[in-house]
C-alpha cells in the first residue's frame, strides 16, 4: 500500500473513532433526557384511567428502568399501572413496588361524612366539590390524579422550557410540594404555576433550586 493509501487509512480511522464517541455521548445524554420525559410520560397515561381512583403512585426512572411505588386500592389497579408503565416506548423493565391499601377518602366514608355533617357543614361541602369530585373520564379527582395531572402537563412543556428538569411532585390533601432541580428560574417559575393552577390543587410548596450551571 502506498505511503498517501495509509495516510488515508488512518485518517479514516480515526474520524469513524471521533464519530463514535460523539454518537456514545449523545446516546447518553438523550437517555438521562428519556428518563426524565419518562416519568412525565407514565404520570400521564395513566391520569384517565378509572381503575386507578384512589392510588397514590410514584414514578422514578433510570436508564429506561421505571420503579412504581406507593399505593393502589387493588390488584386490577396495580395491574394497569404496570401494564401502562410497561407500554411507554422506551421503558426497558419495570419493577412493581407497589402496595395494596384502601383508598383514603372511600365512597363510603365520604357519604357518612355527608349524610353527618349534611347541615352543619353544608358550605364546606359545597367549597370541596371540586376536590372530591369525579373527572370526565371517571377517575376521582383526588391527589393521585393530581399529581398525574401536574405532570402531563409538565410534559407538554419538556421541549421548551422545562427540558433537563428533575422534578419531584407530592402531594397530600389537594396541597402540591414540588422538589428536585430546574434549569432557570423561569423553568422554576413555570413549574410552579402549572402546579398552581391545576384544578384541585389547594395550595404549592415551592421546594425547586436551580441546577448551577457549567
Amino acid at each position: 500500500m502506498s505511503k498517501l493509501g495509509n495516510v488515508l487509512g488512518a485518517f479514516a480511522l480515526v474520524l469513524v473513532c471521533a464519530i463514535s464517541a460523539a454518537s456514545v455521548a449523545e446516546a447518553r445524554q438523550v437517555g438521562a433526557v428519556k428518563d426524565g420525559w419518562l416519568v412525565m410520560k407514565v404520570h400521564s397515561e395513566m391520569l384517565d384511567e378509572d381503575v386507578l381512583s384512589g392510588s397514590d403512585i410514584d414514578v422514578d426512572v433510570k436508564n429506561g428502568v421505571v420503579t412504581l411505588q406507593g399505593t393502589v386500592p387493588s390488584e386490577a389497579a396495580r395491574a394497569r399501572a404496570l401494564a401502562v408503565a410497561k407500554a411507554n416506548d422506551g421503558v426497558k423493565n419495570v419493577v412493581d413496588q407497589l402496595k395494596i391499601a384502601p383508598a383514603r377518602g372511600s365512597n363510603m366514608a365520604a357519604k357518612a361524612d355527608k349524610a353527618e355533617d349534611q347541615t352543619q357543614r353544608a358550605g364546606e361541602k359545597a367549597a370541596d366539590k371540586t376536590v372530591s369530585a369525579t373527572t370526565k373520564t371517571g377517575r376521582a379527582m383526588d391527589d393521585g390524579w393530581i399529581k398525574s395531572k401536574i405532570y402531563a402537563q409538565y410534559m407538554a412543556d419538556w421541549n421548551t422550557i422545562l427540558d433537563d428538569s428533575d422534578i419531584d411532585v407530592d402531594v397530600e390533601n389537594n396541597v402540591v410540594t414540588l422538589n428536585g432541580t430546574v434549569k432557570s428560574a423561569e423553568a422554576k417559575a413555570k413549574a410552579v404555576s402549572i402546579a398552581k393552577t391545576t384544578e384541585g390543587v389547594k395550595s404549592v410548596r415551592d421546594m425547586l433550586k436551580v441546577a448551577a450551571t457549567r
